[in-house]
């Protein structure tokens, strides 16, 4: 464990001018954009031309509030940014600081975005082969041409695979990987059951491999984590424990909260 972190603090991605993006995506700053200026624009007509005053009030205190609100959006995107306060960079070091893999055979991620941490993954590790499937939706911005780039750029294409995948459904055979990992990913899917989509990643982990599967895991999503985790020992997997992120990611889970990542935690074991 202690090499693997030597390892990855080496490692600095986005050194040779790689897009990954930020996990705070366009279309919140577009919404609450418009929503700004529309407020502003009311508040002018309601004291010029329509001239109720207690209108006008209401949304300039709308306005401020919702400047506000553009301030600490465009803060968190700051944060999570590799060029800035590199939040992204410092979960996925923990993420794979905490899988313990030898580094021989292939590592799936579920949800791999913009390709950041299947390419720490695959520079970690340099006799691995690693595949990144995602949804790649609209609200990131991210897709394959930018994940096969990024890969391209820093230099271990020839090792990493990305496509389209869902993680409701893997398009992959029973116990097909040695190492599966995922972040921040099972809580963008929408009205699927948390803990069914953690089983559905670890069916195609082969007998042996190892998972470190973090995410914003609020109980009202997930449940207790303990409990599922004994489950899981019950099932026959091995050193299953659940890692507190929020704490050891961003330092106190009041930091991840105002990144609106307060619940983060991770799973990980060997099957």
């Amino acid at each position: 464990m202690k090499q693997n972190q030597v390892q990855q603090k080496e490692i600095r991605l986005g050194t040779h001018g790689e897009d990954y993006g930020s996990w705070m995506s366009n279309p919140v700053f577009y919404v609450v954009g418009a929503l700004l200026a529309l407020s502003v624009v009311l508040a002018v007509l309601s004291f010029t031309v329509f001239h109720i005053t207690a209108l006008g009030v209401v949304f300039v205190i709308a306005a401020v509030i919702l400047l506000a609100l553009l301030l600490w959006c465009a803060w968190i995107r700051r944060q999570y940014a590799f060029g800035g306060g590199g939040m992204m960079e410092r979960t996925h070091l923990v993420i794979l600081s905490h899988l313990d893999f030898d580094g021989q055979g292939q590592l799936l991620e579920v949800g791999c975005g913009s390709g950041p941490l299947s390419i720490r993954a695959a520079l970690t590790w340099p006799s691995a082969q690693v595949v990144g499937i995602d949804y790649w939706g609209v609200d990131f911005g991210y897709n394959q041409a930018m994940c096969e780039k990024n890969a391209a750029s820093e230099g271990v294409a020839a090792r990493c695979r990305f496509q389209h995948g869902d993680a409701n459904r893997l398009d992959f055979p029973d116990e097909s990987f040695d190492a599966v990992v995922s972040n921040y990913v099972y809580h963008n899917i929408m009205g699927s059951d948390k803990r069914t989509l953690l089983l559905e990643t670890l069916r195609v982990l082969k007998k042996g491999g190892v998972f470190a599967l973090n995410d914003e895991m609020k109980p009202r999503m997930y449940g207790d984590m303990e409990t599922f985790a004994q489950e899981l020992r019950d099932m026959g997997y091995e050193d299953v424990h659940i890692i507190d992120t929020a704490q050891e990611a961003f330092g106190s889970r009041r930091r991840a909260a105002m990144m609106m990542l307060g619940d983060s935690r991770m799973l990980v074991g060997r099957k």
